[in-house]
């Protein structure tokens, strides 16, 4: 696996735990040599990931949509940034340039991105795997109604275990193959 995908908030919530998991699996995606891809900003735990992979001497290539530059939320310190014209071709390209996905806490956009990325998945558009960095158990909640959907059969080619949880990084790596 040569490059990780991360979806996560622009925000940093509300627990220190958020931030420490987005800096521990930036430094582990570097050390491990993979190039991290994501969102493209500077700010929330979108910011931290990316700083944290570039300090541990990573590669971070972001995609970000036009709108989202001109308010000059854009991380101009990473080595590539592609500036995109919406938010669905940032998915497109960001999906294009990834081995794999993962999900730190996040809120609609994160949402939004997991979705599709698993939808498309669902509908055999990619092949690649998906994971959840589950920290202080914030994707519980979604885990079970994934859950409850499959129970009664509205998930189809078994969508449910597409999606891999575990809230320590170095393992939730290891359940994706990398």
């Amino acid at each position: 696996m040569k490059s990780i995908c991360v979806y996560c908030g622009a925000a940093a919530g509300n627990k220190p735990e958020f931030l420490q998991a987005a800096r521990a699996f930036g430094e582990l995606v570097a050390k491990r040599g993979m190039k991290l891809v994501y969102g493209g900003g500077h700010v929330g735990l979108m910011g931290v990931v990316a700083d944290a992979a570039l300090n541990a001497g990573g590669y971070v290539e972001g995609v970000i949509p036009q709108s989202m530059a001109d308010k000059e939320l854009a991380h101009t310190g990473i080595q590539k940034l592609h500036v995109v014209e919406s938010m669905h071709d940032r998915k497109k390209l960001m999906a294009e340039l990834s081995d794999a996905f993962v999900a730190l806490p996040g809120g609609i956009g994160t949402l939004d991105e997991l979705f599709e990325i698993w939808t498309w998945r669902q509908i055999r558009l990619h092949d690649k795997p998906i994971g959840l960095l589950n920290v202080n158990g914030y994707w519980d909640k979604l885990l079970e109604l994934a859950d409850n959907m499959d129970a009664h059969d509205f998930l189809h080619r078994n969508a449910r275990a597409m999606i891999v949880s575990d809230s320590d990084p170095v393992r939730l790596l290891e359940l994706l193959g990398a």
